[in-house]
């Protein structure tokens, strides 16, 4: 019988092989690598626009009576074609078109353009009294969008990427708990939710590639999981981070909400809640219906007695409400009020509010304590 010798295949340099040869090979790739990169970097758009809107769109846009009330040089609102400041003009975003070149560099700004103009937006206009919040957040919201596009045909990182996300994120959850309620033609939800997940996964993406320290890490990936309590994806991202980050006071107080949620344990939940900031509770604000209407059906199985009565006041309290919107959130959900002061439970009658007639709105009290005298300006740049 012939027995064929097998033959061992190895990426490794032979024996009898000059160790120099071998290396000699591998530095011939890793230049090769190098140079592959540089050039894909010098393929990349680099914007050479000093102002917050290209000459030739605001050119545009003054020829087509495009601009918005906020970038009109004042006094000139009511002509028939306004004129527009080019100290208040932002670029506004654009849709990628077929035979459109969105990487002209005249037409966009670089970082240190952009984080002046998201700074112009937030202290100008977001901040502003002046005009309904419905629409400062239209012109907000789709200018940060303008801003998130070039950064994307750049392919920015770094410190001024990390900047403009974290004010980008604060506004969109800060919003999603302000505008919560509006109709549907000022302020559409899962827009925004869309654009504030879509953002968060860009923010914390930065902070796991990035080097050197983050300040505001903690803030963000507590922010994060609150906004998406109950998420599995969430809660194992959590979960991984390194102990030092995982420890601080802000990720252990949203993992501790987050148990109690999945543990469907809303007094629990509603009771850490107390300890959050103003920003912490509004991503969290709008789980807090459910939250409430788990804690009324636990309580309906677990106190159901015709001959027993609990407390309105006490009960007021574990649901971080006052006593009439407490009485008002029973009856909606067919829990009876006696005398308006007690409660009376009954896992028959309970049953799950009408469309239409719980509005979120009207139980924000939780939330709108922690405001205080907080200003725009200062919640969106996380002076708070």
């Amino acid at each position: 019988m012939n027995h064929r010798r097998k033959t061992r295949i190895s990426h490794s340099p032979r024996r009898d092989e000059p160790l120099g040869r071998w290396q000699r090979q591998r530095n011939k790739v890793k230049e090769a690598e190098q140079i592959l990169e540089a050039q894909l970097k010098e393929t990349v758009p680099r914007g050479t626009c000093q102002t917050m809107c290209p000459v030739q769109e605001l050119r545009d846009r003054e020829a087509q009576s495009r601009l918005h009330c906020f970038e009109m040089v004042p006094g000139t609102e009511r002509n028939r074609k306004p004129k527009g400041d080019p100290l208040r003009v932002v670029k506004e975003y654009s849709r990628p078109a077929a035979g459109k070149d969105v990487t002209k560099p005249s037409d966009l700004r670089p970082p240190d353009m952009l984080l002046k103009t998201v700074f112009y937006l937030i202290d100008d206009i977001a901040a502003s009294p002046l005009h309904p919040w419905t629409e400062v957040y239209s012109f907000v919201f789709d200018r940060l969008r303008s801003v998130k596009q070039d950064m994307i045909i750049q392919r920015l990182s770094g410190r001024d990427c990390v900047a403009i996300l974290e004010r980008t994120v604060r506004f969109l959850i800060y919003a999603s708990y302000r505008l919560c309620g509006e109709p549907l033609r000022c302020y559409e939800p899962r827009i925004n939710d869309t654009h504030l997940q879509e953002c968060l996964s860009w923010l914390l993406d930065c902070y796991t590639t990035g080097t050197g320290v983050y300040s505001n890490q903690e803030e963000f990936q507590a922010l994060c999981l609150l906004y998406n309590l109950g998420s599995a994806q969430a809660t194992q991202h959590v979960i991984q981070l390194p102990k030092r980050l995982r420890s601080t006071p802000a990720v252990t107080l949203a993992l501790a909400i987050n148990r109690a949620f999945l543990e469907r344990n809303p007094v629990r939940l509603l009771r850490l809640a107390r300890g959050l900031n103003f920003l912490q509770a509004c991503a969290l604000h709008r789980h807090l219906a459910v939250c409430r209407r788990d804690l009324l059906l636990i309580y309906s199985h677990g106190y159901s007695s015709r001959n027993c009565s609990f407390p309105l006041d006490r009960l007021a309290q574990v649901l971080s409400l006052d006593a009439s919107l407490t009485a008002h959130l029973c009856e909606t959900y067919g829990v009876e009020v006696k005398k308006h002061d007690h409660v009376v439970f009954s896992k028959a009658a309970f049953t799950e509010a009408e469309h239409g007639r719980l509005h979120c709105k009207l139980y924000h009290s939780v939330v709108c304590e922690k405001q205080k005298d907080l200003t725009v300006q200062s919640i969106i740049h996380g002076c708070s």
